[in-house]
């Protein structure tokens, strides 16, 4: 293989690809990726050739590929992902690269640098599983890039971290005719966000998809308007972007293993009898609950929220021992009910106000003991348990 690539295209497709290789492994190849050459005149290439990048983790995997090099001789190499993005970060002088292989080593030369990194036998990859053809069993719907990015970001903040409740160490994503759902839980707070498709199923699907694959979709919309694929089987989704074109060869495919398990029934905790409801502006919501925080402690993590509808105010107020007490009052736009007090951990409350899609929000109430629940339209909501501050 020798190919003349442009840094800056290299550089960003590096660091994609290889944040899909874990830095350690026991199997040496799954911390390597493959770069794979072709020449011009192949299908979807464009005039200079096409380089292709791949990895995999042995549960998630990435191909993607760029059309910014030349290719002088087709050829495919396997190499340490922190070496070659290393080499190519610091050579951030050359506005492009050479690289060359001989054997399993790869040669990258600037204007006045030469590197040679040890690789290893290309066959060692794993194989990195394709997007499936529309003969095949799997269900196969497109969205919105734009409508996918917002689902993952209105939901990824509320997966469990290491949970023994596998089955909530991810993403619940649900299909039903034209209405889609990304749903995400810690135990301890919920949030639901839902979008529309533009074309209607006959059946629903619906599957846990990890984390670590739903940051790295995100990373790869860089077009709100573009379409992306996704097909889901009895044990993987697969994503597919640049999809405005099915049949070309320049397509970027991530896939990933599901998470196994059953999602607890989300609907069941979603409260449908609040009867205590206040309207924000969102961003004096958001810059009190901040402000609010800065005298509280891991140990002491709540802020007290005091709802008086006869002064059509909320008081929040956080106390600790150690640093001492703040009491912030901010007006509401609109309140029914009576008046109530209850308890928050702040962050939980930034983390949804940061996302939220409107200049207003709606949290409603019921008791101090009983979850909050945030709407933001139709399309988002967020619940909250509350914490005993007493």
């Amino acid at each position: 293989m020798k190919v003349i690539c442009d840094r800056a295209a290299l550089q960003n497709a590096l660091n994609l690809v290889a944040a899909v290789a874990p830095a350690r492994s026991p199997k040496p190849e799954l911390s390597c990726l493959k770069l794979s050459a072709r020449k011009a005149g192949a299908k979807g290439a464009a005039g200079g050739g096409v380089l292709s990048f791949a990895a995999t983790d042995a549960e998630v995997s990435l191909r993607l590929s760029r059309t910014q090099v030349e290719v002088h001789e087709p050829g495919d190499v396997l190499i340490p992902a922190d070496r070659i993005k290393g080499v190519v970060q610091a050579e951030d002088a050359e506005p492009t690269l050479t690289l060359e292989t001989e054997g399993d080593s790869l040669q990258i030369r600037g204007r006045d640098a030469k590197f040679r990194i040890f690789g290893q036998p290309v066959q060692n990859l794993p194989p990195i599983p394709e997007f499936p053809d529309a003969d095949s069993a799997a269900e196969v719907f497109a969205i919105n890039a734009g409508t996918l990015q917002r689902l993952i970001t209105r939901t990824i903040f509320s997966v469990a971290r290491d949970n023994s409740r596998y089955a909530i160490n991810g993403v619940l994503m649900k299909r039903d005719k034209k209405k889609v759902e990304m749903v995400a839980t810690d135990g301890r707070r919920l949030a639901l966000a839902r979008g529309t498709l533009d074309n209607a199923a006959d059946k629903g699907a619906q599957c846990i998809i990890p984390t670590k694959a739903l940051s790295l979709v995100s990373r790869l919309i860089t077009d709100e308007e573009s379409t992306v694929r996704i097909a889901i089987t009895a044990n993987q989704v697969l994503f597919a972007f640049d999809a405005d074109d099915p049949d070309t060869a320049l397509g970027n495919v991530l896939a990933s293993n599901l998470v196994e398990g059953t999602f607890p029934p989300y609907e069941d905790v979603i409260p449908k009898d609040q009867d205590k409801r206040a309207k924000f502006d969102v961003g004096v919501l958001s810059s009190a609950v901040r402000r609010a925080a800065l005298l509280t402690t891991e140990d002491s993590r709540g802020i007290r929220m005091q709802f008086a509808a006869g002064d059509k105010t909320v008081k929040l107020t956080s106390r600790t021992p150690e640093m001492g007490e703040a009491e912030i009052d901010i007006p509401f736009e609109e309140y029914e009910g009576g008046d109530i007090e209850i308890g928050f951990n702040p962050a939980f409350l930034s983390d949804a106000l940061k996302i939220v899609p409107d200049q207003a929000v709606l949290l409603e109430l019921k008791a101090p003991n009983k979850p909050g629940l945030i709407r933001s339209g139709s399309d988002f909501m967020y619940v909250v348990m509350p914490v005993n501050l007493h």
